[in-house]
This record gives structure tokens, C-alpha cells and sequence, in this order.
């Protein structure tokens, strides 16, 4: 694990770095950690061919934890990362992002294009998170976290799923401390997202993956694709927004034909 910081409030970022070639900097989901791409074995693949910058976003994983809404500001996440080019001496990498790190790469390839040579959107959205927060979770979610922590957040998750929360996903989130959950929630659902009169104006190459039960995704997926001048989209058959990742097989292959062809 290596530790960058971003020079703006001094926050630690942790990061795995491996393997060699051009870079591709994974970024995981919200409540998740690098740990989610070890897993599920992105990072043994994709190792082969890449480098591999792995990172814990702020709030999550080894990365520091502030309880302050605003130091989740999307600005400050996409600050982070730049954060962890400087320090690995990276000038521009490709970007996979899940969920919350799809959305820090459609800020990045906004603001930071000269960052970034290609760009994977996994289950993402460029859009703002206001009001769906609940809609992934449970309404109330943020109530559980501040008074009854991580046993109550993924109890009541499992309820409004109808079944209980998997075991691999109730250990990544129990890891979490949920009053910095709470306050990236919290600032998560006021960011206004990249608008749409940008998206033709990023030129990125650009693959959006998303599930067929992944409706708002998906939906937010074909319309980038059809807006962004270098982008197009993949279906996902019968899989939901928890299930983007895994089987993770045929994603990677998505993911390593991208970045064969930036």
C-alpha cells in the first residue's frame, strides 16, 4: 500500500500499485474499498498487461475519513486522484469506475481530460445523485448509519432487499466508519453531477457498461453514449446495479478491450 496526499487539505489517499504498462487506476463503489477489485480478481487480471493504481477514495478503505460533508466535495474526489498520478509519477492513465468511481470519471474526463486516455463506466451515471440515494439503499439509510451504525445500515439493506445482504458485501461495508459514510451521502446528494450540454464536448474514448436491471443506469448509459462523440455502451443481460461487477469475467474482457484499443 502506498499513501498519496492531496496537497488541498492534506487528506491520505492509500493506493495498491502493480504490475507494468500503461496505467489504468481503478475506482470503486460507494461504501466498497480497492479491496472489492482484488476480490473479484480485476487486479490479477488486468496486472498482466498494466499497471495497476488501485485506490481507496476518500472515506473508504485505508484513505483517511473525514466526518465533514463538504470534504466529499466531487472536486476534492477528483483532486485525490490527480493526487495519485503526482505521486506515482503517472502523467495520464486510463479509468475504470464503478458507481461513485464512475461518477469521479465523468468529472475527471470533464475537468482533467489531459488525464485520462480512456474511460470505463461501470453501472455509472454523469448525472446528480439528489433524491436516489434511498432508491439503492432503503429511505432512512442515513438515520441508521448516524444512530445505529453498520450493523443497522446493513440490516435494514437486507430488509428493503427482501433478503439478506451478501456476505463478501456485508464485510466491505461493516469495514466502514458511517459517519464519514453519512457525510459523503450527505454531500454525494447535493453535487449537481456533469451536465448534459457537456457530454458532446467529451471526447474521451468511452465505454459505458451497465445491467438490464440497472434501469437508471442504463438509461443514463445510452444517452452519454449517444451524446459523447467517442463513447458506446454494453448491456449487461439480467444483471443489477449490485451486480455489475460480478461474474466479473466477462466484464473484464469488456474492460481489457477497452483499454487495448486506447
Amino acid at each position: 500500500m502506498t499513501i498519496a496526499v492531496n496537497p488541498a487539505d492534506g487528506i491520505r489517499i492509500a493506493y495498491e500499485d502493480v504490475g507494468e504498462g500503461p496505467a489504468v487506476v481503478l475506482l470503486h463503489g460507494s461504501g466498497l474499498s480497492r479491496g472489492s477489485w482484488r476480490g473479484l480478481g480485476y487486479i490479477r487480471a488486468l496486472r498482466e498487461t498494466h499497471r495497476v493504481l488501485a485506490i481507496d477514495l476518500r472515506g473508504h478503505g485505508r484513505s483517511d475519513k473525514p466526518h465533514e460533508p463538504e470534504a466529499y466535495a466531487m472536486a476534492t474526489i477528483v483532486a485525490d486522484v490527480c493526487a495519485v498520478l503526482d505521486d506515482a509519477r503517472v502523467t495520464n492513465a486510463s479509468i475504470v469506475g464503478y458507481s461513485l468511481g464512475a461518477r469521479v470519471g465523468f468529472s475527471l474526463i470533464d475537468g482533467h481530460p489531459d488525464r485520462v486516455l480512456s474511460f470505463v463506466s461501470l453501472g455509472g451515471t454523469f448525472r446528480s445523485l439528489a433524491g436516489s440515494v434511498a432508491d439503492v439503499f432503503f429511505d432512512g439509510f442515513d438515520a441508521a448509519l448516524r444512530e445505529g451504525g453498520m450493523p443497522e445500515f446493513i440490516a435494514r439493506w437486507g430488509e428493503a432487499r427482501g433478503r439478506p445482504v451478501d456476505a463478501a458485501t456485508a464485510a466491505a461495508f461493516s469495514a466502514n466508519d458511517p459517519q464519514a459514510l453519512a457525510a459523503y451521502f450527505d454531500q454525494a446528494g447535493s453535487e449537481s453531477g456533469v451536465a448534459e450540454s457537456r457530454l458532446p464536448h467529451l471526447a474521451t474514448p468511452t465505454l459505458l457498461i451497465a445491467g438490464t436491471l440497472d434501469r437508471d443506469r442504463l438509461g443514463d448509459s445510452r444517452f452519454a453514449a449517444s451524446a459523447m462523440p467517442n463513447a458506446r455502451y454494453v448491456e449487461l443481460e439480467g444483471r443489477g446495479h449490485a451486480d455489475t461487477l460480478a461474474p466479473a469475467a466477462a466484464v473484464i474482457e469488456l474492460i481489457s478491450s477497452a483499454l487495448r484499443l486506447s
